[in-house]
């Protein structure tokens, strides 16, 4: 493992997802000393990236979710101090995090995605004709994560108030066609895509709550679906991923309608890696540990 060097893992920073990017990168740093790599934990929010170059560090493990840490910044500061670090450059992270530039992008490529509008915070907005023209509606702050702003709406007053609470996260707001059915992740790890997640809550979406604090949520894993339907939905995620410049790893979300048909929801390039995250669980059905998933992530830094 000492062709690894000094890692160095990037949790917590300044995002509204700083607690779980601390559970992740405590979970991903354990993983890497257990390993037997020489490793320590570093938040960007108690000291500056610039100390990174006095601390003799090889590569660098990215662990923070959101904005500062999954948007393309940290990459760059990175890719300034010529450290090599893990998942997707600064065009993939940046293009990632924007939900609406993702929706523009899978639109135009003609990828299946839900019919949607734009709404920002410094221009006015019809919620009547928007919910005349989309019916029930998610709405959704473009650079925020782990639904965090997000709500649902299904009458012109109710979606006035979503995009208030959205405006609170963002001056940009993606509001998206609720399409009732069932919820997937599909993880990409290199080349590999690994086996289709179903996530059911009895929440009303796959929230913030349903995410972290449930205890009613469940994953099936590899999802029920059929060969077919399972290579298709596949295809669509890897598609989705290397459309927008993402590599490495990450985790793309996506819905199936009542009709069979399945939508793209969004690509993550820093997922959660808690032990109960969903990448873990993808690939522990094809037979990684957690830390044979981290030191893979790793790996792809040499």
């Amino acid at each position: 493992m000492s062709q690894f060097g000094k890692v160095a893992v990037l949790l917590g920073g300044h995002s509204a997802e700083r607690e779980v990017s601390l559970k992740s990168g405590n979970a991903v740093l354990n993983a890497i000393q257990n390993a037997g790599i020489d490793a320590f934990g570093f938040d960007p929010k108690e000291q500056s990236l610039s100390a990174l170059e006095d601390l003799d560090v090889s590569r660098v493990f990215i662990a923070l979710h959101g904005r500062g840490g999954e948007d393309g910044t940290v990459q760059g500061a990175l890719e300034y101090l010529n450290l090599p670090y893990t998942g997707s450059g600064v065009l993939g992270s940046a293009l990632a995090m924007d939900k609406v530039r993702c929706k523009h992008l899978f639109k135009s490529a003609g990828l299946s995605t839900a019919p949607y509008e734009v709404v920002s915070a410094s221009e006015p907005f019809d919620s009547e004709a928007i919910i005349a023209k989309l019916g029930k509606v998610m709405v959704k702050p473009s650079h925020e994560g782990s639904s965090i702003g997000m709500s649902q709406a299904s009458n012109a007053q109710e979606l006035d108030v979503a995009l208030q609470e959205a405006f609170k996260y963002d001056s940009q707001v993606l509001v998206e066609q609720w399409i009732t059915g069932r919820e997937f992740t599909v993880s990409v790890l290199g080349d590999q895509v690994l086996p289709v997640i179903e996530m059911t809550t009895p929440r009303g979406f796959y929230d913030y709550q349903a995410k972290y604090q449930s205890t009613t949520t469940q994953y099936h894993c590899p999802a029920a679906l059929s060969e077919a339907e399972t290579v298709d939905l596949q295809k669509l995620a890897k598609q989705a991923f290397d459309l927008v410049g993402a590599n490495g790893w990450g985790r793309v979300d996506a819905m199936r309608d009542e009709a069979g048909n399945f939508y793209l929801l969004e690509v993550n390039t820093v997922p959660g890696m808690t032990e109960k995250s969903l990448v873990p669980m993808a690939a522990k059905a094809v037979g990684l540990t957690f830390e044979q998933l981290v030191v893979r992530i790793l790996e792809q830094t040499l």
